[in-house]
C-alpha cells in the first residue's frame, strides 16, 4: 500500500531498526529513493533489497560531519536533492552526574542525538533551499525533551537542545519552501525501550508510529506527538507543584545506566 506519495527522495538515518527501520519500509512502499543511512549493515541490506534501483546503503558516524557531507555527496549525485530528510538517529541510557564514567556517556549521547542532527541537515539544507521545492526536515526529539526527568538527565538535556534547535531552524526557514518537524515520541516498543524497568503507557508499535509520523509530515504539521495522548499526560504532569512531580519520579524505576542489564549499545562510547 503506497501510504506516502508525497515523498519522492528521502534520507532516513537511524534506518536500523525500530522507528527507522518502520519510516524506511513505508517509504520504499511508497515509491520513494531512500538513502538508508545506519551502522548495522545486514538490517540495511535487507531493507535494499526492498527496492535495489531506489536506495543506498551509507554507515556513516552521524556526529562525523565529514562522513555525512560525503554521505550526501554521494546521495545526491546519484538521485538529486531530497524532498524528505529524516534525522532519527539516537541512543538513550540512564545517567548519573556522581558517576565520572558517565560523564563519557552525556558527551556522547549530546553527539549523536543533538548534533547528528545538525550534521545530517547540514550538506542538504541549501540544495535543498535552491531547488524552491517543497521539503520536510524532521528531528526525532522525546517527550523526555520537554521536562528533566530522575536518572536521565543526558538523554532529556540531549532531546532539550534538539527541541530548541529546531525551533531556531523552523524560524529561519519560514521564508523558503522548506518546513522543520518536531517528532515528540513518547514510548514506543524499540530496543531503546526493551530495558526499562518501568511503566510506559501508550506504548505504541514502531510501524504505526511510522505511519503516523509521515502522514503529519506530509499534511504539514509542525509538532507532532506519538501517541497524542500521552502528550496530554505528560502537559498535565506538567501542571503539578515540581515538589510534587519530583516526587511521584523519584518513585519509578529508573533507565539502565551504560553496561547495567537491560542497557542499550551506545556507539562509539569510550
Amino acid at each position: 500500500m503506497k501510504t506516502t506519495p508525497s515523498f519522492h527522495n528521502a534520507v532516513v538515518t537511524g534506518a536500523c531498526g525500530g522507528l527507522g527501520q518502520a519510516l524506511a519500509r513505508e517509504l520504499i512502499a511508497a515509491d520513494a529513493c531512500v538513502a538508508l543511512v545506519g551502522l548495522q549493515r545486514p538490517a540495511l541490506e535487507a531493507l535494499a533489497a526492498l527496492a535495489p534501483t531506489r536506495c543506498a546503503i551509507y554507515q556513516p558516524d552521524v556526529s562525523d560531519a565529514a562522513a555525512m557531507q560525503a554521505m550526501a555527496a554521494d546521495w545526491m549525485g546519484r538521485f538529486g536533492a531530497p524532498d524528505l530528510v529524516i534525522a532519527n538517529a539516537g541512543v538513550a541510557g540512564g545517567f548519573d552526574t556522581a558517576q565520572a564514567g558517565d560523564l563519557a556517556v552525556m558527551r556522547r549521547m549530546l553527539e549523536i542525538n543533538l548534533l547528528g542532527v545538525a550534521t545530517t541537515f547540514q550538506p542538504f539544507l541549501a540544495p535543498m533551499r535552491d531547488s524552491g521545492r517543497r521539503g520536510a526536515l524532521v528531528g526525532v526529539a522525546s517527550l523526555a525533551g520537554w521536562r528533566g526527568l530522575p536518572g536521565n538527565g543526558a538523554y532529556c538535556a540531549s532531546k532539550a537542545g534538539l527541541i530548541a534547535y529546531l525551533q531556531s531552524l523552523r524560524a529561519e526557514l519560514r521564508p523558503t519552501a522548506l518546513r522543520v518537524h518536531t517528532i515528540s515520541p513518547g514510548y514506543l516498543r524499540t530496543a531503546l525501550t526493551a530495558g526499562n524497568r518501568f511503566a510506559m503507557p501508550g506504548l505504541l508499535e514502531a510501524d504505526e508510529a511510522a505511519r503516523r509520523l509521515l502522514a503529519g509530515v506530509a499534511a504539514g504539521t509542525e509538532h507532532i506527538v506519538l501517541p497524542r495522548r500521552i502528550g496530554w499526560l505528560s502537559h498535565a504532569l506538567g501542571l503539578l507543584p515540581a515538589r510534587l512531580h519530583d516526587r511521584i519520579l523519584l518513585g519509578q524505576p529508573r533507565k539502565p545506566r551504560a553496561g547495567e542489564p537491560g542497557s542499550t549499545d551506545i556507539p562509539g562510547l569510550k
